[in-house]
Order: structure tokens, then C-alpha cells, then sequence
């Protein structure tokens, strides 16, 4: 049989994290410190709903075990940063097997600041831990860059996957190819852009599960900006009117879910902010949402409740993370049951 990756919402056999250490994304002692409470928050959250394996960089098991109690197994790894979804493995199946996809890993595009000399490694490391066969493919990806119903359909995005960052020289056929042979899918829907704050300093230029995400198969929640200041503003409306035109591999036009962005617009520094529900993960009878300590946190969790009655809706506090360039989905990573 075909491997295939299965939707999120599918069983999981536990979630994979890593551990925040001393490196570029987090600058000072304090942003450290919030990063740290930040991903232990997830962690625990995560936990009350399925086992949580958490890589810590080699040194850091004491500081992690501190902040994730005793009911999380930490493993002992050389890390470079702490984005799970983007340097482990994307794990397939085919029905009775596991294996792990292992994408070509490069840093989100060579950002000037990022360093991945481990990190590469760390879907390899991840497939041995689980004890699964590694899937190589030469493609430049990561995992927060795709989305998939589980029924044959992915969301891609062009900056990322089509970027001259990430693979100079691979045509839009060729990237499906490779996508739709290591993931099982049929049918690729492409956005053009991700958000205006994805393409800052430590952005991902354009991951995909912070702009659109499949919440069932035929169902899309899509990021909106309602204020027409923001920049994201436009995109998003034109991000609402091509998912809205689409089927997906199965022939069904796509429903979109909106989601609007929360109502903060700007950070500290004044740089516009890409806070995104959208970039929520679900877990084996749970939902762990991204808040913001803004009004439509809680619209945005009545907007998921609705969508996934069955599911428990947990709300943690993400901007600690945001800050770092992503979201909850971004640090965590689901291994399918079999």
C-alpha cells in the first residue's frame, strides 16, 4: 500500500516537542526564560490529552524536567532551535506501518541568523526514537509548511516550497511530484503568500498552517484581518476567495471557516503582528488554541468548539511564542497511532 500522511485530527500515538536552549531565536536570559514557560505550557497542556516525548539540546534536561514535571518523557539530543513541526519528521502510514519522511532541512531558507547543523539531524533522531523506517526526500520543507485533510488534498504555499531559499530550480510539477509521492496526496492547492510578519527576521517566508488549516476533510479555517490597515488585510480576503473556489481531491468544494486575527495590530517595536488561531494543534480529544490576552481569543475558541464538538478547547497563551516566529502547531508534532 501507498504511505500516506494522515490528517491531524487522526489518532495519535503521542506528540513530539523540543526544548528552547541558548540560541540566536531567543536573545537574552529573559526571552529565554518566557520561551521556556511558553512551550512547558503546551507540553502540559498537550499531556492531559496523550504522551508527550520532549528533545532537549544536550545540558538542557535539567532545566526542561524542572518546567515539565515528571509525566513528559525528555530525551537528550544535539538541537539547534526548538521547532518540532519544522525539523522532525513528518510521520506516514500505510495502515500498518509507520515510517518518517525526512525533508531536506536548511534553516527556513538560510536565514542569515539560523543555524541547523543539528537540527537537520533531528528527524532522523526522532524516526529512531520511535523506532520507524526513515522516508529521505530531497526536497527543502518543513512540516509547517503543508497541510493535509488525509484525504488526498495539501496546502502549500509558493513562497516556501517554489522559494529560490529553499529549492532554486524545482518547477511547480516537480514540487508536487515529490510532495504527493512522500505524503500520498493527489491534489496540492496552492496560496500564494503566508502572512506580512512571516517574512520578518525569523519568519518561516510564508508556512502555511498560519494562514489555512483543514479542520475535516471538504472544511477549511482560513486566518482573516478585518482591519483594513494591517497588511495582511487584502491577502487574506483573496486567501478566503481561492480556497472558496476550490475542490478538493475528492471533487467537494471546499467550505471555508473564517477565523478572524486577533485585534492586536502591532508588537512593542511597533512591526505588525501575524497572531493567528489558525496555528492550533489537535491532539486525541483536544484542541490547544493560541491565545493572546485579546477579545477575540475567546471567539476564536467558540469558533473552533463549534467545529470539533467532541474535542476539549485549550487556550494557551502564545505570544511568548509568536516572538520566537511561530505558533503552537509550529513547536509540536503528532506521530500517528497504527
Amino acid at each position: 500500500m501507498t504511505f500516506r500522511m494522515p490528517a491531524e485530527w487522526a489518532p495519535h500515538e503521542r506528540t513530539w516537542m523540543a526544548w528552547p536552549g541558548p540560541n540566536p531565536t531567543f536573545t537574552d536570559e529573559a526571552e529565554l526564560a518566557e520561551a521556556r514557560a511558553a512551550w512547558a505550557s503546551v507540553a502540559r497542556a498537550v499531556r492531559h490529552f496523550e504522551p508527550v516525548t520532549v528533545v532537549a539540546g544536550t545540558g538542557q534536561v535539567a532545566s526542561a524536567r524542572e518546567l515539565l514535571g515528571p509525566d513528559i518523557e525528555i530525551v537528550e539530543r544535539d538541537l539547534d532551535d526548538a521547532w518540532m513541526r519544522d525539523i522532525g519528521p513528518t510521520f506516514v502510514t500505510d495502515g500498518s506501518r509507520l515510517a518518517a519522511v525526512d525533508w531536506v532541512f536548511n534553516g527556513w531558507g538560510a536565514a542569515e541568523w539560523a543555524r541547523w547543523e543539528h537540527d537537520a539531524k533531528i528527524a532522523r533522531h526522532v524516526a529512531d526514537l520511535a523506532g520507524v523506517p526513515v522516508h529521505p526526500s530531497p526536497l527543502v520543507n518543513e512540516g509547517g509548511a503543508i497541510h493535509v485533510d488525509g484525504e488526498g488534498t495539501v496546502l502549500l504555499t509558493d513562497t516556501v516550497q517554489l522559494g529560490p531559499e529553499r529549492n532554486p530550480g524545482w518547477t511547480r510539477a516537480e514540487v508536487e511530484a515529490e510532495i504527493h509521492a512522500r505524503l500520498g496526496t493527489t491534489k496540492a492547492i496552492w496560496l500564494p503568500r503566508g502572512l506580512s510578519g512571516d517574512y520578518r527576521t525569523y519568519g518561516t517566508r510564508g508556512h502555511v498552517d498560519i494562514v489555512a488549516a483543514f479542520a475535516r476533510p471538504g472544511v477549511v479555517v482560513v486566518h482573516t484581518q478585518p482591519d483594513p490597515s494591517h497588511p495582511d488585510h487584502e491577502q487574506c480576503k483573496a486567501n478566503v476567495a481561492l480556497l472558496s473556489a476550490q475542490t478538493d481531491a475528492r471533487g467537494r468544494r471546499l467550505e471555508v471557516v473564517e477565523v478572524p486575527a486577533p485585534t492586536k495590530l502591532r508588537d512593542e517595536d511597533g512591526e505588525w503582528v501575524d497572531y493567528s488561531y489558525i496555528n492550533h494543534y489537535l491532539c486525541n480529544g483536544g484542541l490547544v488554541l493560541c491565545a493572546f490576552d485579546d477579545p477575540r481569543d475567546e471567539i476564536a475558541a467558540g469558533i473552533f468548539r463549534r467545529l470539533f464538538p467532541e474535542r476539549t478547547v485549550t487556550l494557551v497563551d502564545a505570544r511568548a511564542i509568536f516572538a520566537g516566529g511561530g505558533g503552537i502547531h509550529c513547536i509540536t508534532q503528532q506521530q500517528p497511532r497504527v
